[in-house]
């Protein structure tokens, strides 16, 4: 193993994705490949600890494995001179769990071990009548298991039952030793170090799969000297601690990391007037350094919307025209609305303004809309027009490969195909993108839009652009939001009187220019920062993978390599 190499790129792997599980599983890889401990010449060799264990063996455990030989496959590695290759079945005799039904649970009783008491110590317990379960199901501390159906990554391994009387549920194998030639818990890393194997033998559906018995007997395990296998338990001991502090010092790291981001995006989402300026430096100059994970990246996009629509992003200019004048002049083109004149009270502005800007409800700065959608069934004829689906704004920009083909008759000067400049909001969606926009741009009679999307035409006195920034900016989601119907529904819904009354703050309409080139820039800046997270997430994992294949490649595949 060359650890010198792993320990000095430490530093530059420690943050690649589930770099700690990595180093878990790449410590068992050694193991089991007899990579982690130095070899001892005068340790019993694994055939004489093998016979031994079969002379001694009881008058119970004589019964021969049925383990299919067919099953066995040839392993992918060669181990030490002193090892050996030997069958979970040959060593292991497996009997499988009760199948409780829920009519047999109760709310005292014994305990019922299922998959999750394996895997979490803090999953709550089944229990049930002990008088109504056969003693072959009963287990107690030191029961030797394997959990073999579920979910491929979290339910598959081995284990040692230390928690007290218990029966044990279907799924789960106890274990009965015909052999005493491992030490249980070295034989417990040794399965979990096979476990890509198992797991790759299981057959099921998406996300359950399980292994059968036949396949799991003939699995092949390494068999060290009794001995090593000691050192070796002794050694996992000692690394898994240490990766238990590394994890430790990392969920530390990124916490305090988390604290001074999350501290620097709230200065500046409830700005102090006379630090602002300040904290916007601060925040602009070190988030980079802070901003580690796709999340953070979503928080300093909101956080720059939510200072665009409070007038804290650009300066303002008293030359510019008041939003007051300009709101005037949408009145003398605007059509009277559906819904009456809906405006914003001053008791109900939600925050402060600058001077020259006014509070306006969205029903004030559109000229056509909201409009539902259309509701055809989907076809796979060929030439059938296009209709979006929801997912094509629910990133807040409009994407057109989300559609579908419909049988729908529409004719070239309907209202149900989309023009370049509809805004478009999310009419039903989850608690988190319900009410979500985004602006279509592309050529007319192209895409038609569904039922679960309304359409808006802004006043060309209005910056379309802004007017999609403010629309998406944290005030305004969390009012489409709080004003949709069906709180506990899977898919609440706002109607057309709740997006007409979405409050917007109306800057002049040259500032609202300079806002949204503002907003493109800082956009750009998330982008980089975002893509540039991408690459090194990749480099790093490139790089572990190249540390661990290397530490994991025989002797003389890595001096041919040296060589060349």
């Amino acid at each position: 193993m060359n650890a010198d190499r792993l320990l000095a790129h430490y530093e530059r792997i420690a943050d690649a994705p589930d770099a700690i599980t990595r180093l878990r599983r790449f410590i068992l890889d050694l193991a089991v490949r007899g990579k982690l401990v130095p070899q001892d010449a005068t340790d019993e060799p694994a055939t004489e600890l093998l016979k031994r264990a079969k002379k001694s063996r009881s008058h119970a455990s004589l019964k021969e494995s049925r383990t299919d030989k067919n099953e066995t496959a040839e392993p992918d590695y060669v181990l030490p001179a002193s090892w050996l290759w030997v069958r979970i079945g040959d060593h292991l005799e497996l009997f499988n769990g009760m199948a409780f039904k829920p009519s047999d649970w109760k709310q005292d009783g014994i305990k019922i071990v299922r998959i999750q008491n394996l895997n979490r110590p803090d999953a709550p317990f089944n229990y049930c009548d002990p008088k109504t379960v056969r003693d072959r199901f009963f287990i107690t501390d030191g029961a030797f298991l394997i959990s073999w159906s579920g979910t491929p990554g979290t339910s598959f391994g081995a284990f040692i039952w230390e928690r007290g009387d218990a029966v044990l549920n279907q799924h789960i194998f106890r274990c009965d030793f015909r052999l005493h030639a491992f030490d249980p818990l070295y034989l417990r890393l040794a399965i979990n170090g096979r476990l890509d194997e198992m797991i790759a033998k299981a057959h099921g559906g998406v996300g359950l799969q399980h292994i059968t018995k036949g396949k799991l007997e003939a699995l092949l395990i390494a068999l060290p000297p009794l001995a090593e296998q000691h050192r070796i338990v002794a050694k996992i001991d000692e690394l898994m601690d240490l990766c238990d502090r590394l994890e430790a010092a990392r969920q530390a790291r990124e916490t305090k990391r988390d604290r001074l981001a999350a501290a620097s995006l709230s200065r500046l989402n409830a700005p102090d007037p006379e630090a602002f300026q300040a904290d916007a430096r601060f925040a602009l100059d070190a988030l980079p350094a802070l901003t580690t994970r796709p999340d953070q990246i979503k928080a300093l996009r909101q956080t720059i919307l939510n200072l665009a629509v409070r007038g804290k992003l650009v300066a303002q200019d008293s030359k510019d025209e008041p939003a007051s004048e300009l709101l005037k002049r949408i009145a003398k083109e605007k059509v009277r609305s559906r819904h009456g004149t809906v405006s914003i009270k001053p008791e109900d502005e939600p925050y402060a303004l600058p001077g020259t800007w006014n509070w306006a409800a969205l029903d004030q700065l559109i000229v056509s809309g909201p409009q539902n959608g259309i509701s055809p069934n989907p076809t796979k004829r060929d030439g059938a027009p296009k209709a979006i689906t929801l997912t094509a704004t629910t990133s807040g920009t409009f994407n057109p490969i989300f559609f579908k083909h419909v049988e729908a008759k529409i004719s070239a000067e309907s209202e149900f195909w989309l023009k370049d400049g509809d805004l478009l909001f999310q009419r039903g969606n989850t608690r988190e993108y319900v009410g979500m926009a985004a602006i279509y741009r592309g050529p007319p009679n192209t895409f038609l839009f569904p039922d679960l999307i309304m359409k808006v035409r802004v006043s060309e006195h209005v910056c379309i652009d802004y007017a999609h920034f403010a629309s998406i900016s944290p005030p305004a989601r969390d009012f489409l939001s709080a004003n949709a119907s069906g709180a506990q529904a899977t898919m609440p819904k706002i109607n057309q009187t709740t997006l007409v009354s979405l409050p917007i703050p109306l800057p002049p309409l040259a500032e609202q220019h300079r806002i949204v080139a503002k907003i493109g820039a800082l956009m750009a800046l998330c982008d980089r920062l975002e893509a540039s997270l991408t690459v090194t997430a990749a480099t790093r994992r490139r790089l572990l993978d190249a540390l661990l294949a290397e530490a994991l490649a025989p002797v003389d595949d890595r001096e041919l390599e040296a060589a060349e």
